[in-house]
């Protein structure tokens, strides 16, 4: 019998394979030339476009006009309607027929009133099945819109993706067109493909390799694309291997849908509201189709916003998360940036989203879901613990610029001890095709070999969405069980987790930050968000304080919860890892921009409306004086401001009781006043008892002394408060990143427009006002203000900023010597290196923090505060704030104009928690609130703490209960203490609760009379639910 030879070119088979299946390459006789059959024009297609986007129901009564396939629509940010009237040929009875569309617009079929399909080229979504088979009963005349967005998957870049858009771009129209559909033949170029992939890439020492090409041969061999009849034949070889199995120590790949949507980028929020509907609508015809198939969505934002738009559609969803399939993820309301939102921002991120899943699908999100964040606060943990989850993802560390993370399962302990089990993706992506590929790098990356053998696998397209499709699933499917290739389980974060659970005995502990070394300009970039973002928290937080002062002491008070719900909303949504970062396009900052100012201008009537009610209060009462508002939890002695009539500014220096109202008197206590001096040098001192500084004609700090102790503060020959300024050219990633390199290129600003001059001669507050030139376009305009009885100096800031590739940064040299500084997180503070010694330390050259950072030796420290920065940096002992970059991609004009903000500096004897830092740090942030026109005789204080450890950082009505209050606290030293909360308000009784708010029925406060005693360890926040009488 003759048999035919086994050819050994591995090259030559490869190569045949790969043309058997090419879309290029001999396709008048391979196998991709069969995948369409016989096509038919359509009968007809209209179009109406329009600049706004616009609702189904209002498009289909739109005046149409005539269109052809090879016109152009637009321009950027457009939409166009299409109507599409089409009639199916009789003699199609029986074949799989599509309407075939292609375009470089976003596109949605609608079909009786719904969305039905994403049509979307990038993403590999390009025909929407009208039926499977072809039968009598089936419409063969049908009416369908296409809702076109004039946008790619990834917006509209000039050039490159992050490229600001191109605002004149225009859309294509290049197919549309009836078309037959051999699903045979697809299913044979699944397997053709999937054997391709593994002879690639197990390479050419493994024996599993050769079998796949010889078993790829063969099936060339068998299959003649012109004679439908072969290729059983073909399929069946497929099969044959496919079916071979594994042995039962494999590594299991659990494998999910997954369509990461960024709620804003380089497209509006508005787009990302049609994205939402694209991807979902596709995935529930998936989900219809494949009862396997199970889909994994975060965002709770993007929920409300179908619920909203696409009622259906939202139905649906719900539907088919009680079977299980698309499953909620996450638990927070966007998937927000993890290192600049405040402690309280994270925890609402957490209310809101989980409050939200409960009410719409019945459960809570049991993992945290953050694959796409530049970075994680080790507060974090915490955070999760206490809103009902112990499971987190991600993958954005395998982004790292310098250092490789050792894990991709472990247990991530935050800065209090709390543990959560944290998984990230040894394929090192969230959106991955189920390709060959994807599972072997899955296998290889896995870090923890030995310890995990469970991977999730996250697959579908995502960013700009796009999701899952038919060829992933059936990638997959191909290979569930197949000898040389990780197991596939269709699976969910669940069963993952569980499975990894199951198993964690030999898991290691990373304790601290999840630092990405990538992205660090993120902190500085689009500076007016930032700013808008600190004072809108602010702004939140005393509005709560204030309304529940209402509510407890005057009658008839009504506490707004849908308008602060409303505004919470809006400020978490621009918290979103896109937004508050600064990465995107500038209708992005302009939308965000308007949020902000959404926020204030109703905010700001909410407080009024709240101190209003408190004049009616039995305890305050209308009168003729002002009396002013201290929200935080301290007794405070400031210099305010009072505007009298005629607008002319009145300074006093008042007392101010812990979360509670005082009136204005002449003075709080006999202090020291503030004094200055002008030398002959045309320098200028500055004192008032605490401090003595010293400015040159620069506006720089020569001097500053602490008098308590009389230590200078500034290195010798140094200069404090010195501006400079850095090339600021990345190697891509332009709003993203600030490369080490830059610190080569630091510039001193010495251009002195106008010297050193007294504003305020002194008493209860001495300034002097200068300006520099930064360049011939950006120039900078600083007040230094020193108040009476303040342990700080304020530098109040104006920059005029137009430069490009630019990055200013204000320095302090100090007196101090310290391996580490110390950066005020979320409910805390940690400590990073001064020094460069490893790799690890050298990566973090731009790091982030909060309202402060400290670097401190025994028994005497510096303190840098501000009002709305987040980037810093301390190498030995010059502490850095960055203060403006200056990007061109993805919005040309970040950060250009005026700007205007303020920091201080703070030496202090002992440690940084003695000298009351982070108080003072708030007091910078939270001005004391004035009150007209009212007659309190004496202060009054709703809460007080006996000791400076503990920090009451939220007052707040209970979610779902009027008559009972949410506070919250934290220790904020890093210290164990035991804390007595004391209240004026009538408290019936106090119980401790999650973050969630659900009481701990089993664990009531001890509460006596208006004292609850309360136990803190380290950072630990805790949350109280106060019943009212």
């Amino acid at each position: 019998m003759y048999h035919l030879p086994v050819l050994k070119n591995r090259r030559t088979l490869l190569e045949r394979g790969e043309k058997f299946i090419s879309d290029v390459y001999f396709t008048d006789c391979n196998l991709r030339g069969r995948l369409y059959g016989d096509t038919c024009p359509l009968e007809s297609i209209t179009v109406f476009q329009t600049a706004k986007r616009i609702p189904y129901s209002e498009a289909v009564q739109q005046n149409f006009q005539p269109c052809k396939v090879g016109d152009s629509f637009g321009p950027t940010w457009w939409t166009c309607w299409f109507k599409i009237a089409l009639k199916i040929p009789e003699a199609w009875k029986g074949k799989e027929v599509h309407l075939r569309w292609e375009s470089d617009g976003e596109g949605m079929v609608w079909r009786d009133q719904e969305p039905v399909q994403g049509l979307t080229k990038e993403g590999e979504k390009t025909s929407y099945i009208l039926t499977e088979c072809l039968t009598e009963n089936e419409p063969y005349s049908i009416t369908l819109f296409v809702e076109l967005a004039c946008n790619g998957l990834f917006g509209a870049g000039q050039g490159s993706m992050i490229a600001a858009p191109d605002p004149n771009r225009k859309y294509t129209l290049q197919k549309a067109e009836l078309v037959v559909f051999n699903s045979e033949v697809q299913e044979l170029l699944t397997d053709f493909e999937m054997l391709l992939d593994i002879v690639k890439l197990l390479g050419e020492g493994e024996q599993r390799g050769y079998q796949a090409l010889f078993t790829m041969n063969e099936m060339v061999n068998l299959c003649d694309p012109a004679n439908p009849g072969t290729w059983s034949k073909a399929r069946s070889l497929a099969q044959k291997f496919f079916s071979q199995k594994n042995g039962e120590s494999q590594h299991i790949v659990h494998a999910m849908g997954h369509c990461h949507i960024d709620s804003a980028w380089l497209w509006p929020y508005e787009e990302t509201i049609r994205k939402c509907a694209r991807s979902w609508v596709t995935a529930v015809r998936l989900m219809e189709k494949n009862p396997e198939f199970i889909f994994t969505c975060s965002q709770a934002q993007q929920f409300q916003w179908v619920k909203d738009w696409y009622p259906g559609l939202f139905s649906q969803i719900q539907h088919f998360v009680q079977k299980g399939q698309f499953v909620p993820v996450g638990g927070t309301w966007v998937e927000m940036d993890g290192n600049l939102p405040s402690g309280e921002s994270m925890v609402r991120q957490f209310l809101e989203g989980q409050n939200f899943f409960k009410a719409e699908f019945g459960q809570y999100c049991k993992e945290f879901w953050l694959p796409d964040t530049f970075g994680y606060s080790a507060q974090l943990p915490q955070l999760m613990q206490g809103s009902g989850i112990s499971r987190f993802l991600t993958q954005k560390l395998s982004w790292n610029l310098v250092n490789t993370f050792p894990h991709n399962t472990f247990f991530w302990e935050g800065i209090n001890g709390s543990l959560v089990l944290t998984h990230f993706p040894p394929g090192n992506s969230y959106e991955m095709k189920g390709r060959v590929e994807d599972l072997i790098n899955t296998l290889k990356n896995n870090k923890d070999k030995g310890r995990a053998n469970h991977s999730a696998v996250l697959f579908g397209f995502g960013d700009g969405g796009g999701g899952p499709t038919q060829l992933m699933l059936d990638r997959l499917q191909r290979v569930q069980d197949s000898d040389g290739l990780p197991r596939v389980h269709m699976s969910n974060p669940d069963r993952l987790f569980s499975e990894l659970q199951a198993d964690s005995s030999l898991l290691c502990t990373w304790s601290g930050e999840l630092f990405l070394e990538l992205h660090n300009g993120t902190y500085t970039t689009q500076a007016k968000i930032k700013l808008e973002n600190r004072r809108c928290e602010a702004l939140l937080h005393d509005i709560e304080v204030a309304s529940c002062l209402a509510l407890t002491q005057t009658a008839g008070f009504e506490y707004p919860t849908e308008k602060l719900q409303k505004l919470w909303r809006l400020l978490l949504l621009n918290q979103f890892h896109d937004v508050i970062p600064g990465s995107c396009i500038e209708i992005v900052v302009e939308d965000a921009l308007e949020y902000y100012n959404e926020i204030e201008k109703t905010g700001s009537g909410l407080l009024h409306s709240a101190c209003n009610a408190l004049r009616t209060s039995p305890w305050l009462g209308a009168g003729s004086s002002p009396a002013f508002l201290n929200t935080l939890p301290w007794e405070r002695t400031e210099v305010i401001a009072l505007t009298e009539d005629g607008a002319q500014t009145k300074l006093a220096l008042v007392k101010a009781p812990s979360v509670g109202v005082s009136p204005v008197t002449a003075s709080a206590e006999s202090v020291s006043t503030v004094s200055i001096t002008e030398l002959a040098d045309g320098s200028v001192r500055m004192e008032n008892g605490l401090l003595s500084a010293v400015l040159d004609n620069m506006g720089r700090l020569v001097s500053l002394i602490l008098v308590q102790t009389n230590r200078e503060a500034i290195s010798d020959g140094c200069f404090g408060n010195q501006f400079v300024v850095f090339d600021d050219v990345p190697l891509y990633w332009d709003a993203w990143d600030v490369m080490d390199y830059h610190l080569q290129t630091r510039k001193p600003i010495v251009d002195v427009t106008r010297p050193v001059e007294v504003v305020s001669t002194g008493g209860l507050r001495g300034s002097v006002k200068f300006s520099l030139q930064i360049s011939g376009k950006s120039s900078i305009t600083q007040e230094v203000i020193l108040d009476a009885n303040c342990p700080y100096i304020k530098f109040k800031t104006k920059v005029d900023w137009a430069e490009a590739h630019k990055f200013l940064k204000v320095e302090f040299p100090v007196q101090v010597r310290s391996p580490n500084a110390t950066y005020e997180i979320q409910f805390g503070h940690l400590q990073r290196p001064t020094h460069r010694n490893t790799s690890w330390d050298w990566a973090r050259f731009e790091v982030w923090g909060h309202k402060w950072a400290d670097l401190s030796e025994h028994g005497f420290g510096v303190a840098l505060l501000n009002d709305c920065k987040y980037g810093y940096s301390v190498y030995q002992n010059i502490m850095t704030l960055s203060l403006l970059r200056a990007p061109k991609a993805p919005d040309a004009n970040a950060d250009m104009g005026q700007h205007e903000f303020t920091y201080a500096v703070m030496p202090h004897a002992g440690s940084f928690q003695e000298a009351a830092v982070i108080q003072h740090a708030y007091n910078l942030n939270f001005p004391l609130r004035l009150i007209h026109d009212v007659k309190v005789a004496q202060p009054w204080s709703a809460f007080t703490l006996n000791t400076s450890a503990v920090i009451l950082e939220t007052v707040k009505q209970a979610e779902g209960k009027k008559n009972a209050l949410v506070v919250r606290l934290y220790e904020s030293h890093g210290s164990s203490v035991s804390a007595v909360l004391s209240t004026s308000l009538s408290v019936q009784e106090a119980w401790y609760c999650d973050l969630l708010e659900r009481p701990d029925t089993a664990h009531p406060a001890s509460f006596t009379g208006s004292k609850i005693s309360l136990t803190f360890k380290p950072f630990q926040i805790i949350s109280l639910l106060l019943q009212l009488h």
